[in-house]
């Protein structure tokens, strides 16, 4: 059974930078397209950016040009590089593996922008 892993959440005053983690156990992550979602507090869960297997990516209009994901199927892992972040970027960040018939999610790790 695959399961996954975040870490790298954490405090960050705003401007700063923070690079999350995501590891992957299991044989089906290097043929899967892979995603980060956000939940902020009293939200519903959000996309954040997602990478394909074959490494194409996509972004909320929110974090793009801040935020770049890439993975490293040597690893089993993706990562969520964060940039410039801001206030309304806290949330816990959840990565999951897009997969049928249903998504797999890891745990969450809290990401939290404040002075």
């Amino acid at each position: 059974q695959v399961q996954l892993v975040e870490s790298g959440g954490g405090l960050v005053q705003p401007g700063g930078s923070l690079r999350l983690s995501c590891a992957a156990s299991g044989s089906i992550f290097s043929t899967n397209a892979m995603g980060w979602y956000r939940q902020a507090p009293g939200k519903q869960r959000e996309l954040v950016a997602s990478i394909s297997s074959g490494g194409g990516t996509n972004y909320a209009e929110a974090v793009k040009g801040r935020f770049t994901i890439s993975r490293d199927n040597a690893k089993n892992t993706v990562y969520l590089q964060m940039n410039s972040l801001k206030s309304e970027d806290t949330a816990v960040y959840y990565c999951t593996i897009y997969s049928y018939p249903v998504n797999i999610w890891g745990q969450g790790t809290q990401v939290t922008v404040s002075s």
